[in-house]
């Protein structure tokens, strides 16, 4: 135990001593700086990975090689950064520009060139140091709204290139193209009994604390009133003097008595801390009201590479005759400021909030295997599946699954099982493990042998056995059946599949494959033209849509182009 939170301290101290080049990269956009998102913001499931660039509400924008280098990778997908450049610099960082309407010059011709030889819209290249070289300031690419994008912006991020580690922008002296005279806001602050023993201002569940401001510019809490092992946590975002917004904190610390007892600050982390956000945050609270609490303290030890925790990893122990004061402090990178002190006093008070009823007839172990059956439908969770012990809710009613609910996290896959023994062979074809949503049904990767169906899943809740049977759907909002196109840009289809979803998508202009890019956001599928595929006079279109479970629709047209 010593020897690991010596490690938390050394690790951590160590990357705070990098010597972050601060004058080496110029910004990707040649407008003014304001974040729509910044790093270590919490978002689900992961911590943001960079900053988001406002980009005027528009795509389009040039977007500029902040250093020399080389395009090292390239990724196109429907899903994540959508369009994404990855450029490695020779002082050992590389940057990332993702969320891509397209690629400039020689970049946008490879990336062509790519999809036709691969015959995919999605596709990833490495790239050696020699074979794109770009100098500061090349125009590498425009602004767009690909993948996961909720509106046109361009995210940007640094990496170490070795490591893959991310690195907060702000290091690198991107701090001067902003300006932040705004301390964060703390908009609750909860304290948490952690056992069943506790009683904390007459309750077992957490509770809101009252705040008020001092004269100082502090804030001081209504006092806490308890027995035995609580814990804190914070609500609270940042925003700067320009980009008006509500952001993420950068650094939260937490004192006992005046010593440090549990803290993190955003300044590096790797791809494997992501999903931790869930063991961090009151995920429960999260799930039930859109509220993101971060705890300051580990109920069970969970390996998030930025904390630094003392003995007891924030957990304090009320005890007799001793009166204590916790204090908090949350912090922007330009240094402004949100103190909040918390005195606290032993008592043992009667209960007059009681624990929420657990509705459960199992009980998980964090550290052990687990492993429920109940009819024909069982789940295996190996040790390690969840960041604390729980109780399960576990049944299966009329052919599905009810695996709990989806206000514990897990952190990797479990597996789920199936067995089938009603259906024919023809009909097993067609089938998948499916997660209900209410109405909707979530598609799940599914091997099946026989009649036995399995799934490696990470979301607890409702689980079924879907049969698929119907095919995706293909559509054209003005036909161009026989008709002369000339003066069109593009060609543009709706496609969508309310089963399995779909899984591959290929448009073949007389006879040859053609390029269709798919925004998984609108469900239409897009043709530019100036790919040069078209001929002149008439032209045969074919697009081939298939589902997850292997249904598929074929779209047949005609139509007649010029090209002069």
């Amino acid at each position: 135990m010593r020897f690991s939170i010596f490690f938390l301290f050394f690790s951590t101290t160590i990357l705070a001593q990098v010597d972050y080049p601060k004058n080496y990269f110029r910004t990707p956009l040649d407008i003014p700086m304001q974040l729509s998102g910044n790093f270590g913001e919490l978002r689900p499931n992961h911590f943001h990975a960079g900053f988001d660039l406002r980009t005027q509400q528009k795509e389009g924008l040039k977007v500029y090689a902040v250093a020399d280098g080389y395009v090292s990778r390239i990724k196109i997908s429907t899903f994540g950064n959508g369009k994404t450049i990855y450029i490695n610099h020779p002082n050992g960082y590389t940057s990332v520009y993702g969320h891509l309407k397209m690629a400039n010059g020689e970049i946008e011709r490879f990336i062509k060139k790519t999809h036709y030889k691969e015959e995919s819209f999605e596709i990833e290249i490495f790239l050696k140091p020699d074979e794109m070289v770009v100098k500061k300031g090349d125009i590498i690419a425009f602004s767009g709204n690909t993948g996961a994008s909720e509106g046109p912006h361009l995210h940007f991020e640094f990496r170490d290139s070795k490591t893959e580690f991310i690195i907060n922008p702000m290091l690198f002296g991107f701090n001067t193209f902003l300006k932040d005279t705004k301390k964060p806001i703390v908009s609750g602050v909860y304290v948490y009994p952690l056992d069943a023993k506790t009683t904390v201002n007459n309750s077992k569940r957490p509770l809101l604390l009252n705040v008020s401001l001092q004269k100082d510019g502090t804030y001081l809490s209504d006092k806490v009133v308890a027995n035995g092992a609580i814990g804190f946590g914070i609500s609270a975002y940042d925003s700067d003097d320009v980009s008006f917004n509500n952001n993420g904190v950068y650094k939260v610390q937490s004192f006992y008595n005046g010593k440090p007892n549990f803290g993190y600050e955003f300044n590096t982390y790797s791809f494997d801390d992501m999903r931790y956000i869930n063991a961090l945050i009151d995920y429960s609270r999260y799930k039930k009201m859109q509220q993101r609490v971060q705890k300051l303290f580990m109920k069970t030890p969970y390996n998030l590479s930025f904390i630094q925790a003392d003995e007891n990893k924030g957990v304090l122990q009320v005890t007799p005759n001793l009166a204590s004061l916790y204090r908090i402090e949350v912090s922007d990178f330009f240094g402004n400021k949100k103190t909040i002190a918390i005195p606290i006093k032993y008592d043992i008070l009667t209960t007059i909030i009681n624990k929420e009823p657990a509705q459960s007839n199992y009980f998980v172990r964090a550290n052990k295997d687990s492993n429920f059956a109940l009819g024909n439908m069982s789940v295996f969770f190996p040790a390690g599946t969840f960041y604390e012990d729980f109780d399960l809710n576990f049944d299966v009613k009329n052919d599905t699954l009810f695996l709990h609910d989806d206000t514990v996290p897990a952190h990797s896959n479990f597996t789920i099982s199936i067995e089938d023994t009603k259906s024919s062979e023809g009909q097993r074809e067609k089938m998948f493990i499916g997660r209900i949503e209410g109405k909707k049904i979530n598609y799940n990767p599914t091997y099946r042998k026989d009649g036995l169906f399995t799934s490696k899943v990470k979301i607890l809740g409702k689980y079924a056995l879907i049969a698929d049977t119907a095919a995706p759907k293909i559509s054209i909002a003005t036909p161009i059946e026989g008709k002369w196109i000339s003066d069109q840009k593009t060609i543009q289809l709706a496609i969508n599949d309310e089963g399995s979803g779909i899984k591959s998508y290929n448009g073949y202009l007389n006879g040859k494959w053609v390029l269709f890019e798919y925004d998984n956001k609108t469900k239409k599928l897009t043709h530019f033209f100036n790919d040069g595929i078209v001929s002149d006079g008439a032209n045969d279109l074919k697009v081939v849509v298939v589902d997850n479970v292997g249904n598929s629709t074929t779209f047949e047209t005609r139509f007649f182009r010029s090209q002069k």
